[in-house]
Formats: structure tokens, C-alpha cells, sequence
């Protein structure tokens, strides 16, 4: 069922409400009727008004036809598709590669077609098994994340549509070098470089001025980036993003333009139909990255005043109507201090972050995208796009954020829980309980939204959101997005593309305790130890009357410095009162210890405790018997392994190049091997000048994290 939202009469209606879909059938055909009930908003509608004998109702009449839609998307993302097509009476044709078989988005389509085996080129990207997938199930519509214009082509030639800008559109931005000039000639500020196919890279580089940002012409999501300040990291990121770009994007071809230090990331979110109409939905601030891939998202930007979201906006708009661009669309943008402005790119897609430009807007984006696929006018005017509250989103992935702010996970979600308890908290997410997180695919697990009236009040509500979300079974990066979101640098609004190197110059350590924050962690740690024990004790009812002993040693671990090397704690026999260093505290709760939230209060201080077993903790605390503490002191020490003569493989991934065979010298800092990780690829280099002594790994092998890779002597 196709929708088409024809309003005449419109009324403006504004505020929060939730609808509530049911289908009336009518002499006149199929309309739907839309009770109105007050809930968590906000949204915007332009809707005739019907009056029936039992009151007011909302009337939204549609078109009824046979055949479903087909939607690919990255999986944060569909679900919420999919929620959006039922609501307009879509069906649903979900596609998926081997591994995805079980994804959230199969579950909750209509129908579900498996296009090949886990490599995208042979599934998502594979056009020949999208074709056939679309003829055996009648779709009528495609829609999904591929920026490539072919797709379009091919569709159009089987009539079928495409839920997205036309091919012309999607070849013209998708293409960066060709983008950049159709920017220039439709009055957009760009960013000085060079506009042609790069083939002597040392010499443009040399030619423009160091530094210099090398980038694949066909990328985008920060694959096939690389910054370089010389000639050697030019012919480096040459070759890196060369290889990058070909296997993403399936296209080699790169441009090399002036990199502005220190700039802002600010994109503008545009809307355009068929009819010639287009709209800016405002902007979203998304400076705080890492490997040039968004990490967290707002919108609106504190940085940008009235005139310069203007600007930027009627510039954007002036890009996509130079090509003629027809849906959901992005025009990304650098902003110096001095709030000047250079075009970017152009993201011929719906973007990950677009759910903070619905919350503040009203709109719903995939709805718009899909009206306009069929051929209907927009419904809004400029000066009808409202900026209401503030929007944040953390992109959850998973990662180790203590390497490199984020080197990919893997592995099976042991326990999973969305804190969708609290209110005015959205995540789009793609998996659920019990799922495998893949070295094929982007490492995202989640994109977790909060929005509030104001700025702060939406900052508080991530910050409950993040201390109320449960992951276990992969490493994750929530530590690193709780830390950025407190950090008064952000909270001030003092923020650029380089804030983590900026903050974290020698790399993300974890949250770092106050003398107060230890003494609370030691209590609790006492405190639940103590619950857990009596819990053990108790039998019908009764307490045995082996007791507690009259103290206890929390010892922290010795990978935090930060903390003292132990803290000797009395649990009170009411439990709740624990003394630490002299100090009293009064640590109270439900003590549910099958449940992996605690929450407790400490001096009547709320406070979330996550409580984990194994690798990857913030904090790891062991309770004691003083006796115990005292022989602890015996036990001997793990000695480190020394690294300076081995190469192990940080993250789990495939092995792209090895450079070195046995009997090789070679040079700290010299490439040893290329390791590609959810089409990433890092270099792995050595730690000191040697001769190699054995290599373990060779091109084509997958490899674990921790594995061995090379051997100096």
C-alpha cells in the first residue's frame, strides 16, 4: 500500500501527540482515521479536520494498492522504517545477508529475502540478487542506504522506485570531485583544493600546503579519509584510502583538498520534492568524532547564530536544486572560528543522525521520503520548519574506546537491555539479545536519542540513558560516550573535530575517580558484598548465625592507579552503614542482585551500579577478609608480557598484507602488516628495530584480537 497524504483543508496542528492508526472503510474507498491522545511528543502534522457526531477526528486520506516496499538500510536504522511503514499501512520486504538472518529488521518485516553470504559486494551491494529479491516478491519500491546511482538505473528500467533522490542526483554528490564543482557554480562556499582525479599525490599535496585531507571521491562514514602534514604520510594515506575506497565503495579514485585545523563538522539536513520545493530542517552539530566518523550528535548547534544557520541553509537548499534533488537529504559543512563556512559533501542518503532532526522538527523523515517518492508536493513552507528543544545522539558501538578511541569488538550480546524505562528517550538499534556483533559490518549497535526542552535538560537525560544501558558480551564504547558528554568542554559548548586528541592526548584512560567517587565505589562494592553474603546466609527466612566479619578490605585493582591500594571498610549490622577511611557513608537500596542495574543511594545521593564479571570492567574491586588482604600481599605478580618483540593483532579482522618475511630487518615504526577491520584498514607496525624471526599470519587469514603476528628476534 502505497500513501498519499492529500490535505485540503490543512490545519496546522502543533504539539505532542501519539497516533493511533485504524482503518475505515468508506463508500468513497479506504481512508485512515486518527484518534488523538496526548503523549510524549513532539510532532507536526498537516491534517484535515473531520467532525463527527462523536467528537473530532483526524482523517488522512490515502491511496490503496497491492504490493509491498523494500528497504535497505544500515540495522540501526530499519527498525524504525518499519515502524514507520506500518503506521502508513506499508508492507515490508526485508533483505539480508546470511549472518543477518536473525536481525531485528527480518523479524519485523512483512517478508524477508536472503541476497547472499556475509560480504557486502556479494549481498547488500550486489545488485544482480537485490534485482531478484525485488521480482519474486512484486516490490513496488526500494529504498535503502547505497549512495550508488546504478542502482537507481536498474530500477527504473524493472519500474520500479527508488524511495530516494534520482539517479542524476545521487552520480553528481556521490561523486566528491564533480560535487565540488557543481558547488562552486551554484555559489556555494568550498574548501580550496584540487578538482580532478588525483594521480601524483606528493606533488598536489606539496602544491596546496600542508596539511592537506585526502579523501576517496565515491566515500563517505570516514572510510577512505586520511590527514597528512608531510610527504610520507601523503604517499601512506595515499595508498591506505586508495585500498579503503576500492573496497567500499568499489571506487579507487580519490581527491586531495586544504584541511582547515580545527574546524567544526556541521551539516544541514535538506527536504525536496519533485515539484521544484525545497527545505532546510535546520542543523546538526556533529564535531565530536573520531577517524573522521561521528561519535556524538546534537541539534541544534550552539555554535551557529540566526544569519549563519541562514546561510547555511539557503546554500544548501541552492545544492540541491542545482541538481535537481528530490528526498531526504544532507549537506555537510566545515565551520571555522570565525563561523565561516566550506561545502563539504553532500550525503544522498537518510544519515544515521537523523533522528535528532525529527525530534526537534516534528517530521518524520522516512514518511517525507516515502511522499515524495510517489510524486506528492511537500507539505510545509520554510517558515513553517520550528526548532523545538534540543536533541542529542550517541552512537553506541562496539568498541574498545581504551584503543585508539574505539577499535572494533566482536562477539554474541550475552545480555542486552535499552534503557527505554526513561522517558524521552528513543534508540534505534538493530539487534537484540542474543545477537552476533560481526567483523563485516559497522561496528554500531545503537544510536541512542534523548531530547529535552533545553540543552541541559537533554544532556541529563543522556546521561541517565547511558548509566541505564546494559551490553554484555561485547567491549563497548558508553564509557568514552558518558565521559564526553560530562566533560565541561562540551557542556560549554567548546568543541571542534579535534576534541579527543584535544582532551585525551594520550588516548582514553576511563573516568578518573575524585577522592569522593573512590570512597563511594568502595562502600558499594562493601555494601553488596555484605547484601550478597547475608543473602547466602539466609535459609526459611533466618539468618544463620555464622555472621560477617567485623571488617572488610576492598582492594582495587592495580590497573587503576587512581584509586588507593586498598581501603579497609565496617559494614554496621543494619548493613547500610559503611565506614571508609574514617569516613561514614550510608549506602542503601533494593540490593536485586539478579537484576544489572543497582540502583542505590549513597548519603541519599542517587547513583546507578552496573555490576560485571570478566575483562573490560571500569572499575575492578575485590572484597576481602583482612586475612585474606594480608596473605594477598604474598601472592606473586603477573609479570606483563613484553611487546617490544611481538606483534599481536589489537582487534579481531582480516589480514589485508603482510610486508615482511623471515630474516627481514626492519625499523621501528616500519609496516608490518595491514589488518582490515569492518573496512577499516589499520597498519601494524613495529615496536623496535630488529630482524624478524617468524611471521604467523599471511594475506587473506582472519585473525582474533590478542592473536600473533609477528615474531622479532
Amino acid at each position: 500500500m502505497s500513501v498519499g497524504l492529500q490535505v485540503s483543508p490543512e490545519w496546522w496542528v502543533a504539539g505532542p501527540y501519539q497516533w493511533r492508526l485504524s482503518l475505515v472503510r468508506t463508500s468513497g474507498g479506504c481512508r485512515w482515521s486518527v484518534p488523538v491522545e496526548a503523549a510524549a511528543g513532539p510532532y507536526q502534522w498537516r491534517l484535515p479536520l473531520v467532525r463527527t457526531s462523536g467528537g473530532c477526528r483526524w482523517s488522512v486520506p490515502v491511496e490503496a494498492d497491492a504490493g509491498p516496499y523494500q528497504w535497505r538500510l544500515t540495522l540501526p536504522a530499519l527498525p524504525q522504517v518499519m515502524k514507520t511503514c506500518r503506521m502508513m499501512g506499508i508492507q515490508t520486504v526485508a533483505v539480508h545477508s546470511d549472518v543477518d538472518a536473525s536481525a531485528v529488521h527480518v523479524k519485523m518485516a512483512d517478508q524477508a529475502v536472503c541476497v547472499g553470504p556475509a560480504p557486502t559486494n556479494q549481498s547488500y551491494l550486489n545488485m544482480d540478487a537485490i534485482m531478484e529479491a525485488v521480482r519474486s516478491t512484486g516490490a513496488q519500491a526500494v529504498g535503502g542506504a547505497s549512495d550508488r546511482h546504478t542502482q537507481g538505473e536498474r530500477l527504473a528500467a524493472e519500474g520500479v522506485a527508488f524511495i530516494g533522490p534520482d539517479t542524476h542526483a545521487i552520480q553528481a554528490m556521490g561523486d566528491k570531485i564533480e560535487s565540488k564543482l557543481i558547488a562552486k557554480a551554484a555559489q556555494v562556499n568550498t574548501i580550496p583544493g584540487f578538482d580532478g582525479v588525483v594521480e601524483d599525490a606528493v606533488r598536489i599535496a606539496l602544491d596546496i600546503g600542508y596539511p592537506v585531507m585526502i579523501k576517496a571521491s565515491a566515500g563517505g562514514g570516514g572510510k577512505g579519509m586520511r590527514i597528512a602534514w608531510n610527504e610520507e604520510e601523503t604517499r601512506d594515506g595515499f595508498r591506505f584510502s586508495t585500498q579503503e575506497a576500492a573496497s567500499s565503495f568499489g571506487d579507487s579514485r580519490l581527491l586531495i583538498e586544504k584541511f582547515i585545523d580545527n574546524p567544526r563538522h556541521i551539516e544541514i539536513q535538506v527536504l525536496a520534492d519533485k515539484h521544484g520545493n525545497a527545505l532546510w530542517l535546520n542543523e546538526r552539530e556533529c564535531s565530536i568524532q573520531r577517524r573522521n566518523q561521528k561519535v556524538v550528535e546534537e541539534a541544534p548547534s550552539t555554535f551557529l547564530d540566526a544569519d549563519t544557520r541562514r546561510a547555511m541553509g539557503e546554500q544548501a537548499v541552492q545544492l540541491a536544486q542545482a541538481v535537481q534533488y528530490s528526498s531526504a537529504g544532507t549537506v555537510e559543512f566545515l565551520v571555522d572560528s570565525h563561523k565561516n563556512f566550506y561545502f563539504l559533501e553532500m550525503n544522498t542518503r537518510l544519515q544515521v543522525e537523523h533522528p535528532i532532526t525529527e525530534l526537534i522538527t516534528g517530521l518524520d523523515l522516512v514518511q517525507q521520503m516515502i511522499r515524495v517518492a510517489k510524486g506528492y508536493p511537500l507539505l510545509h513552507k520554510q517558515e513553517d520548519i520550528p526548532i523545538n528543544g534540543w536533541a542529542i545522539e550517541s552512537r553506541v558501538y562496539a568498541e574498545d574506546p581504551y584503543k585508539s578511541f574505539g577499535l572494533p569488538s566482536i562477539g554474541r550480546l550475552s545480555q542486552y537491555q535499552e534503557p527505554l524505562n526513561l522517558s524521552n528517550v528513543r534508540v534505534d538499534s538493530g539487534i537484540s539479545e542474543g545477537s552476533d556483533i560481526s567483523i563485516y559490518y559497522d561496528p554500531m549497535i545503537s544510536k541512542l536519542v534523548t531530547y529535552g526542552a533545553t540543552r541541559a535538560e537533554a544532556l541529563s537525560k543522556m546521561e541517565d540513558a547511558l548509566d541505564n544501558y546494559v551490553i554484555r558480551g561485547v567491549t563497548h564504547n558508553i564509557p568514552l560516550l558518558r565521559e564526553i558528554i560530562t566533560h565541561p568542554r562540551f557542556i560549554s559548548g567548546d568543541i571542534s573535530t579535534n576534541f579527543l586528541p584535544e582532551v585525551y592526548p594520550d588516548g582514553f584512560n576511563g573516568h578518573q575517580l575524585t577522592a569522593g567517587g573512590q570512597r563511594e565505589l568502595l562502600a558499594s562494592a562493601a555494601a553488596l558484598h555484605v547484601s550478597a553474603q547475608l543473602r547466602a546466609q539466609t535459609f526459611l527466612g533466618t539468618i544463620s548465625s555464622l555472621g560477617l566479619p567485623p571488617s572488610l578490605c576492598v582492594c582495587p585493582s592495580p590497573f587503576f592507579p587512581c584509586l588507593p591500594p586498598s581501603a579497609c571498610v565496617c559494614p554496621s549490622p543494619s548493613l547500610p552503614q559503611v565506614e571508609v577511611g574514617g569516613e561514614s557513608l550510608v549506602v542503601s537500596g533494593e540490593w536485586d542482585l539478579a537484576s544489572p542495574l543497582l540502583p542505590l543511594k549513597i548519603n541519599n545521593t542517587p547513583r546507578m551500579l552496573q555490576v560485571l564479571q570478566g575483562l573490560q570492567l571500569l572499575f575492578k574491586v575485590r572484597v576481602l577478609s583482612p586475612l585474606a588482604a594480608e596473605l594477598s600481599s604474598f601472592m606473586p605478580e603477573k609479570v606483563p608480557e613484553d611487546t617490544s618483540s611481538i606483534l599481536r593483532s589489537p582487534m579481531p579482522g582480516s589480514v589485508v598484507a603482510v610486508s615482511v618475511k623471515p630474516g627481514d630487518t626492519v625499523a621501528e615504526g616500519q609496516e608490518i602488516c595491514v589488518i582490515e577491520a569492518m573496512k577499516m584498514q589499520n597498519s601494524m607496525t613495529a615496536a623496535k628495530t630488529g630482524k624478524v624471526k617468524s611471521v604467523h599470519c599471511k594475506a587473506g587469514e582472519t585473525v582474533g584480537e590478542g592473536d600473533l603476528l609477528v615474531e622479532l628476534e
